[in-house]
Protein backbone atom coordinates (compact mmCIF):
# COMPACT_ATOMS: atom_id res chain seq x y z
CA UNK A 1 0.00 0.00 0.00
CA UNK A 2 2.81 2.39 0.89
CA UNK A 3 4.43 1.72 -2.49
CA UNK A 4 1.19 2.42 -4.36
CA UNK A 5 0.62 5.61 -2.33
CA UNK A 6 4.11 6.80 -3.13
CA UNK A 7 3.57 6.15 -6.83
CA UNK A 8 0.23 7.99 -6.76
CA UNK A 9 1.79 10.97 -4.99
CA UNK A 10 4.68 10.98 -7.44
CA UNK A 11 2.29 10.99 -10.43
CA UNK A 12 0.29 13.82 -8.88
CA UNK A 13 3.49 15.79 -8.30
CA UNK A 14 4.54 15.47 -11.95
CA UNK A 15 1.04 16.39 -13.14
CA UNK A 16 1.06 19.54 -11.00
CA UNK A 17 4.54 20.46 -12.27
CA UNK A 18 3.43 19.95 -15.86
CA UNK A 19 0.35 22.16 -15.38
CA UNK A 20 2.42 24.90 -13.73
CA UNK A 21 4.99 24.78 -16.55
CA UNK A 22 2.24 25.03 -19.24
CA UNK A 23 0.69 27.99 -17.44
CA UNK A 24 4.06 29.72 -17.29
CA UNK A 25 4.63 29.22 -21.00
CA UNK A 26 1.13 30.45 -21.77
CA UNK A 27 1.79 33.62 -19.76
CA UNK A 28 5.03 34.20 -21.61
CA UNK A 29 3.28 33.83 -24.95
CA UNK A 30 0.47 36.17 -23.99
CA UNK A 31 2.64 38.73 -22.25
CA UNK A 32 1.83 42.18 -23.65
CA UNK A 33 4.38 43.50 -26.16
CA UNK A 34 4.85 46.90 -27.72
CA UNK A 35 3.63 47.25 -31.30
CA UNK A 36 4.23 50.23 -33.52
CA UNK A 37 1.96 49.49 -36.48
CA UNK A 38 4.72 48.74 -38.97
CA UNK A 39 7.19 50.93 -37.07
CA UNK A 40 10.37 49.41 -35.68
CA UNK A 41 13.08 50.96 -33.58
CA UNK A 42 16.64 50.66 -34.81
CA UNK A 43 19.09 48.68 -32.74
CA UNK A 44 20.52 50.41 -29.72
CA UNK A 45 24.25 50.13 -30.48
CA UNK A 46 27.13 52.02 -28.94
CA UNK A 47 28.30 53.09 -32.41
CA UNK A 48 25.06 54.66 -33.62
CA UNK A 49 23.27 56.20 -30.64
CA UNK A 50 21.72 58.71 -33.04
CA UNK A 51 19.47 55.95 -34.36
CA UNK A 52 18.03 54.90 -31.01
CA UNK A 53 14.72 56.70 -31.33
CA UNK A 54 14.26 56.47 -35.10
CA UNK A 55 11.28 54.52 -36.37
CA UNK A 56 11.70 52.42 -39.51
CA UNK A 57 8.78 51.67 -41.81
CA UNK A 58 8.76 48.23 -43.40
CA UNK A 59 5.98 49.28 -45.76
CA UNK A 60 8.29 51.96 -47.20
CA UNK A 61 11.14 49.51 -47.69
CA UNK A 62 13.19 50.95 -44.81
CA UNK A 63 15.45 48.00 -44.02
CA UNK A 64 18.97 48.86 -42.85
CA UNK A 65 21.80 46.55 -43.88
CA UNK A 66 23.76 46.00 -40.66
CA UNK A 67 26.22 43.24 -41.57
CA UNK A 68 29.58 44.98 -41.80
CA UNK A 69 31.13 42.15 -43.79
CA UNK A 70 28.44 42.46 -46.48
CA UNK A 71 28.79 46.25 -46.54
CA UNK A 72 32.55 45.96 -47.03
CA UNK A 73 32.07 43.38 -49.77
CA UNK A 74 29.61 45.63 -51.66
CA UNK A 75 32.06 48.53 -51.58
CA UNK A 76 34.94 46.30 -52.67
CA UNK A 77 32.99 44.74 -55.54
CA UNK A 78 31.99 48.20 -56.79
CA UNK A 79 35.61 49.00 -57.78
CA UNK A 80 35.43 52.63 -56.66
CA UNK A 81 38.26 54.93 -57.65
CA UNK A 82 39.45 57.77 -55.37
CA UNK A 83 38.29 60.26 -58.00
CA UNK A 84 34.78 58.81 -58.41
CA UNK A 85 31.48 60.45 -57.57
CA UNK A 86 29.10 57.78 -56.26
CA UNK A 87 25.31 58.06 -56.42
CA UNK A 88 23.59 56.33 -53.49
CA UNK A 89 19.81 55.97 -53.52
CA UNK A 90 18.07 55.42 -50.19
CA UNK A 91 21.09 55.81 -47.86
CA UNK A 92 18.96 55.53 -44.72
CA UNK A 93 21.05 56.26 -41.65
CA UNK A 94 24.33 55.94 -43.53
CA UNK A 95 25.73 52.47 -42.82
CA UNK A 96 26.81 52.12 -46.46
CA UNK A 97 27.35 55.86 -47.01
CA UNK A 98 30.19 56.09 -44.49
CA UNK A 99 32.07 53.28 -46.21
CA UNK A 100 31.54 54.90 -49.63
CA UNK A 101 32.79 58.26 -48.35
CA UNK A 102 35.92 56.57 -47.10
CA UNK A 103 36.98 55.50 -50.62
CA UNK A 104 35.25 57.89 -53.05
CA UNK A 105 35.86 61.52 -53.91
CA UNK A 106 32.20 62.42 -53.36
CA UNK A 107 28.88 60.77 -52.57
CA UNK A 108 25.53 62.11 -53.76
CA UNK A 109 22.81 60.61 -51.56
CA UNK A 110 19.14 60.73 -52.59
CA UNK A 111 16.85 60.33 -49.57
CA UNK A 112 13.18 61.32 -49.27
CA UNK A 113 12.82 60.85 -45.48
CA UNK A 114 13.94 64.01 -43.65
CA UNK A 115 14.43 62.03 -40.41
CA UNK A 116 16.95 59.81 -42.15
CA UNK A 117 18.69 62.85 -43.61
CA UNK A 118 19.09 64.31 -40.12
CA UNK A 119 20.73 61.17 -38.74
CA UNK A 120 22.82 60.73 -41.89
CA UNK A 121 24.23 64.27 -41.76
CA UNK A 122 25.03 63.94 -38.05
CA UNK A 123 26.89 60.67 -38.47
CA UNK A 124 28.79 61.91 -41.51
CA UNK A 125 29.85 65.06 -39.67
CA UNK A 126 31.08 63.03 -36.70
CA UNK A 127 33.32 61.07 -39.07
CA UNK A 128 34.64 64.23 -40.73
CA UNK A 129 33.17 63.51 -44.17
CA UNK A 130 30.67 66.39 -44.39
CA UNK A 131 32.57 68.09 -47.24
CA UNK A 132 32.34 64.94 -49.38
CA UNK A 133 28.59 64.37 -49.03
CA UNK A 134 25.81 66.01 -51.02
CA UNK A 135 22.22 65.12 -50.06
CA UNK A 136 19.22 65.44 -52.38
CA UNK A 137 16.04 65.24 -50.28
CA UNK A 138 13.61 64.13 -52.95
CA UNK A 139 11.84 61.13 -54.44
CA UNK A 140 14.49 59.23 -56.42
CA UNK A 141 12.03 58.55 -59.24
CA UNK A 142 11.38 62.28 -59.68
CA UNK A 143 14.80 63.69 -58.82
CA UNK A 144 17.15 64.96 -61.50
CA UNK A 145 20.46 63.24 -60.82
CA UNK A 146 23.68 65.25 -61.16
CA UNK A 147 26.71 63.82 -62.94
CA UNK A 148 28.06 60.64 -61.32
CA UNK A 149 30.46 57.79 -62.11
CA UNK A 150 28.94 54.89 -60.20
CA UNK A 151 25.76 53.87 -58.42
CA UNK A 152 25.98 51.89 -55.19
CA UNK A 153 22.71 51.45 -53.35
CA UNK A 154 20.40 49.35 -51.21
CA UNK A 155 17.27 50.13 -53.24
CA UNK A 156 13.84 50.15 -51.56
CA UNK A 157 12.01 47.10 -52.96
CA UNK A 158 8.93 49.06 -54.01
CA UNK A 159 10.75 51.19 -56.59
CA UNK A 160 13.26 48.67 -57.95
CA UNK A 161 11.74 48.25 -61.41
CA UNK A 162 11.22 51.92 -62.38
CA UNK A 163 14.48 52.95 -60.76
CA UNK A 164 16.55 50.40 -62.67
CA UNK A 165 14.84 51.57 -65.87
CA UNK A 166 15.54 55.21 -65.00
CA UNK A 167 19.22 54.43 -64.54
CA UNK A 168 19.85 52.34 -67.64
CA UNK A 169 17.72 54.50 -69.97
CA UNK A 170 18.53 57.83 -68.33
CA UNK A 171 20.57 60.69 -69.76
CA UNK A 172 23.46 60.29 -67.30
CA UNK A 173 26.24 57.95 -68.47
CA UNK A 174 27.83 55.87 -65.71
CA UNK A 175 30.35 53.05 -65.38
CA UNK A 176 28.38 50.59 -63.27
CA UNK A 177 25.57 50.23 -60.74
CA UNK A 178 26.02 47.89 -57.76
CA UNK A 179 22.52 47.31 -56.44
CA UNK A 180 21.15 45.38 -53.48
CA UNK A 181 17.75 44.11 -54.63
CA UNK A 182 15.04 41.72 -53.57
CA UNK A 183 16.28 38.25 -54.53
CA UNK A 184 13.28 37.47 -56.73
CA UNK A 185 13.67 40.75 -58.60
CA UNK A 186 17.39 40.13 -59.11
CA UNK A 187 16.60 36.70 -60.60
CA UNK A 188 14.27 38.36 -63.10
CA UNK A 189 17.02 40.75 -64.14
CA UNK A 190 19.46 37.87 -64.56
CA UNK A 191 17.02 35.56 -66.35
CA UNK A 192 17.85 34.18 -69.79
CA UNK A 193 15.56 33.03 -72.62
CA UNK A 194 13.86 29.81 -71.57
CA UNK A 195 14.07 30.55 -67.83
CA UNK A 196 10.73 30.73 -66.04
CA UNK A 197 11.65 34.22 -64.75
CA UNK A 198 12.51 35.56 -68.21
CA UNK A 199 10.38 38.63 -68.81
CA UNK A 200 10.07 42.00 -70.51
CA UNK A 201 12.14 43.75 -67.84
CA UNK A 202 15.14 41.49 -68.49
CA UNK A 203 14.77 41.96 -72.26
CA UNK A 204 14.66 45.75 -72.03
CA UNK A 205 17.50 46.09 -69.53
CA UNK A 206 19.75 43.70 -71.47
CA UNK A 207 19.23 45.72 -74.63
CA UNK A 208 21.42 48.45 -73.15
CA UNK A 209 23.30 46.81 -70.26
CA UNK A 210 24.91 43.64 -68.94
CA UNK A 211 23.84 42.25 -65.56
CA UNK A 212 26.20 40.28 -63.30
CA UNK A 213 25.30 38.34 -60.16
CA UNK A 214 27.53 39.11 -57.16
CA UNK A 215 26.11 37.42 -54.06
CA UNK A 216 23.03 36.60 -52.03
CA UNK A 217 22.30 38.40 -48.76
CA UNK A 218 20.23 36.84 -45.96
CA UNK A 219 17.22 38.73 -44.65
CA UNK A 220 18.79 38.31 -41.18
CA UNK A 221 21.47 40.83 -42.20
CA UNK A 222 18.87 43.63 -42.16
CA UNK A 223 17.03 45.49 -39.47
CA UNK A 224 14.10 45.29 -39.29
CA UNK A 225 14.16 41.84 -40.85
CA UNK A 226 12.31 41.80 -44.22
CA UNK A 227 10.21 38.87 -45.38
CA UNK A 228 12.57 37.86 -48.19
CA UNK A 229 16.27 37.48 -48.91
CA UNK A 230 18.19 39.85 -51.17
CA UNK A 231 20.85 39.68 -53.87
CA UNK A 232 23.57 42.01 -55.08
CA UNK A 233 23.97 42.54 -58.82
CA UNK A 234 26.15 44.81 -60.92
CA UNK A 235 24.67 46.48 -63.99
CA UNK A 236 27.14 47.75 -66.59
CA UNK A 237 25.87 49.87 -69.52
CA UNK A 238 27.00 48.57 -72.91
CA UNK A 239 29.44 50.61 -74.95
CA UNK A 240 27.36 50.05 -78.08
CA UNK A 241 23.63 49.44 -78.25
CA UNK A 242 21.48 48.37 -81.21
CA UNK A 243 20.26 51.06 -83.56
CA UNK A 244 16.56 50.82 -82.74
CA UNK A 245 13.80 53.31 -81.98
CA UNK A 246 13.34 52.82 -78.23
CA UNK A 247 9.68 53.84 -78.21
CA UNK A 248 9.01 51.27 -80.92
CA UNK A 249 11.07 48.63 -79.10
CA UNK A 250 9.28 49.13 -75.77
CA UNK A 251 5.87 48.97 -77.43
CA UNK A 252 6.91 45.85 -79.36
CA UNK A 253 8.16 44.00 -76.27
CA UNK A 254 5.01 44.98 -74.40
CA UNK A 255 2.93 43.35 -77.14
CA UNK A 256 5.09 40.24 -77.19
CA UNK A 257 5.44 39.70 -73.45
CA UNK A 258 1.82 40.39 -72.53
CA UNK A 259 1.46 36.62 -72.93
CA UNK A 260 5.09 35.55 -73.01
CA UNK A 261 4.37 31.81 -73.26
CA UNK A 262 1.87 32.17 -76.08
CA UNK A 263 3.12 31.66 -79.64
CA UNK A 264 3.65 34.83 -81.64
CA UNK A 265 1.28 33.50 -84.30
CA UNK A 266 -1.51 33.12 -81.76
CA UNK A 267 -0.83 36.56 -80.31
CA UNK A 268 -0.77 38.49 -83.56
CA UNK A 269 -3.72 36.66 -85.16
CA UNK A 270 -6.13 37.94 -82.51
CA UNK A 271 -8.68 40.28 -84.05
CA UNK A 272 -8.25 42.91 -81.36
CA UNK A 273 -4.48 42.90 -81.79
CA UNK A 274 -4.71 43.08 -85.59
CA UNK A 275 -7.05 46.08 -85.38
CA UNK A 276 -4.77 47.82 -82.90
CA UNK A 277 -1.68 47.37 -85.07
CA UNK A 278 -3.65 48.21 -88.21
CA UNK A 279 -4.64 51.57 -86.80
CA UNK A 280 -1.15 52.34 -85.53
CA UNK A 281 0.44 51.46 -88.83
CA UNK A 282 -2.07 53.61 -90.70
CA UNK A 283 -1.60 56.68 -88.48
CA UNK A 284 1.17 58.00 -90.70
CA UNK A 285 1.54 57.68 -94.45
CA UNK A 286 4.86 56.93 -96.06
CA UNK A 287 5.56 60.65 -96.48
CA UNK A 288 4.67 61.43 -92.86
CA UNK A 289 1.26 62.99 -93.56
CA UNK A 290 -1.47 62.21 -91.05
CA UNK A 291 -4.30 59.95 -92.20
CA UNK A 292 -7.94 60.23 -91.15
CA UNK A 293 -8.50 57.72 -88.34
CA UNK A 294 -12.29 57.67 -88.79
CA UNK A 295 -11.83 55.86 -92.08
CA UNK A 296 -10.89 52.71 -90.16
CA UNK A 297 -13.26 52.86 -87.21
CA UNK A 298 -15.69 50.42 -88.85
CA UNK A 299 -13.02 47.79 -89.01
CA UNK A 300 -13.65 46.59 -85.47
CA UNK A 301 -17.46 46.71 -85.60
CA UNK A 302 -19.15 43.31 -85.32
CA UNK A 303 -22.36 44.32 -87.09
CA UNK A 304 -24.04 45.63 -83.96
CA UNK A 305 -24.04 49.24 -85.13
CA UNK A 306 -27.60 49.89 -86.32
CA UNK A 307 -26.99 53.47 -87.47
CA UNK A 308 -27.92 54.03 -91.12
CA UNK A 309 -24.98 54.77 -93.41
CA UNK A 310 -24.89 56.15 -96.92
CA UNK A 311 -23.26 54.31 -99.79
CA UNK A 312 -19.96 56.13 -99.56
CA UNK A 313 -19.51 55.27 -95.88
CA UNK A 314 -20.40 51.63 -96.48
CA UNK A 315 -17.90 51.52 -99.29
CA UNK A 316 -15.29 53.00 -96.96
CA UNK A 317 -16.10 50.38 -94.33
CA UNK A 318 -15.86 47.60 -96.91
CA UNK A 319 -12.46 48.89 -98.03
CA UNK A 320 -11.30 49.03 -94.42
CA UNK A 321 -12.41 45.44 -93.86
CA UNK A 322 -10.47 44.29 -96.91
CA UNK A 323 -7.41 46.27 -95.81
CA UNK A 324 -7.69 44.73 -92.35
CA UNK A 325 -7.71 41.24 -93.81
CA UNK A 326 -4.73 42.01 -96.02
CA UNK A 327 -2.92 43.53 -93.04
CA UNK A 328 -3.47 40.37 -90.99
CA UNK A 329 -2.12 38.26 -93.85
CA UNK A 330 0.91 40.53 -94.03
CA UNK A 331 1.67 39.95 -90.34
CA UNK A 332 1.37 36.19 -90.76
CA UNK A 333 3.63 36.27 -93.84
CA UNK A 334 6.33 38.12 -91.89
CA UNK A 335 6.12 35.66 -89.00
CA UNK A 336 6.35 32.70 -91.37
CA UNK A 337 9.21 34.25 -93.35
CA UNK A 338 11.30 34.53 -90.20
CA UNK A 339 10.11 31.21 -88.76
CA UNK A 340 8.57 33.04 -85.80
CA UNK A 341 4.93 31.92 -86.07
CA UNK A 342 5.28 29.00 -83.66
CA UNK A 343 7.88 30.57 -81.39
CA UNK A 344 7.24 32.01 -77.93
CA UNK A 345 8.67 35.33 -76.66
CA UNK A 346 9.86 33.65 -73.44
CA UNK A 347 12.37 31.65 -75.48
CA UNK A 348 13.67 34.37 -77.82
CA UNK A 349 16.90 36.29 -77.26
CA UNK A 350 17.25 40.01 -77.96
CA UNK A 351 18.91 39.44 -81.33
CA UNK A 352 15.91 37.40 -82.52
CA UNK A 353 13.44 39.96 -81.21
CA UNK A 354 15.32 42.81 -82.88
CA UNK A 355 15.35 40.90 -86.16
CA UNK A 356 11.60 40.26 -85.97
CA UNK A 357 10.86 43.91 -85.18
CA UNK A 358 13.00 45.01 -88.12
CA UNK A 359 11.11 42.66 -90.46
CA UNK A 360 7.74 43.94 -89.23
CA UNK A 361 8.75 47.59 -89.54
CA UNK A 362 10.07 47.05 -93.06
CA UNK A 363 6.66 45.62 -93.96
CA UNK A 364 4.90 48.72 -92.60
CA UNK A 365 3.83 47.17 -89.30
CA UNK A 366 4.45 49.42 -86.29
CA UNK A 367 3.83 49.23 -82.55
CA UNK A 368 4.20 52.88 -81.57
CA UNK A 369 2.47 55.89 -83.04
CA UNK A 370 5.07 57.36 -85.37
CA UNK A 371 3.59 60.87 -85.38
CA UNK A 372 3.53 61.10 -81.59
CA UNK A 373 6.44 63.11 -80.19
CA UNK A 374 8.71 61.24 -77.85
CA UNK A 375 7.98 61.89 -74.18
CA UNK A 376 11.49 62.43 -72.87
CA UNK A 377 10.26 62.94 -69.31
CA UNK A 378 8.93 59.40 -69.11
CA UNK A 379 11.53 57.67 -71.25
CA UNK A 380 13.15 55.94 -68.30
CA UNK A 381 9.96 54.33 -67.08
CA UNK A 382 8.71 52.84 -70.32
CA UNK A 383 10.88 49.75 -69.93
CA UNK A 384 10.05 49.08 -66.33
CA UNK A 385 7.02 46.86 -66.50
CA UNK A 386 6.98 43.20 -67.41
Amino acid sequence: MNTQLKKRNLIQFYLIQSILRQNSLRQLRTKPTHHYNDKYRTRNTKEDKQQDDLFLYKSKGQHLLTNQRILDSIVRKSSINPTDTVLEIGPGTGNLTLKLLDVASKVVAVEIDKRMVGVLNKRVKEHGFEDKLSVIREDALKAEFPKFDLVVANIPYGISSPLVAKLVYGANPFRSATLLLQKEFARRLLAKPGDSEFNRLAVNVKLVADVEFVMNVSKRDFFPVPKVDSSVVIIRPKDRIPDVNLDEWWAFTKNCFGKKNKTLGATFKQKKKVIELFRLSKMTSSNGEEINRNQYVCADDDGDNEEESDGEECHSSSCADRELLLFKEKIIEVLKAGSFEDKRPSKLCNEELLYLLSMLNQSGIYFHEQTKPRNVGNVAFAAAYS
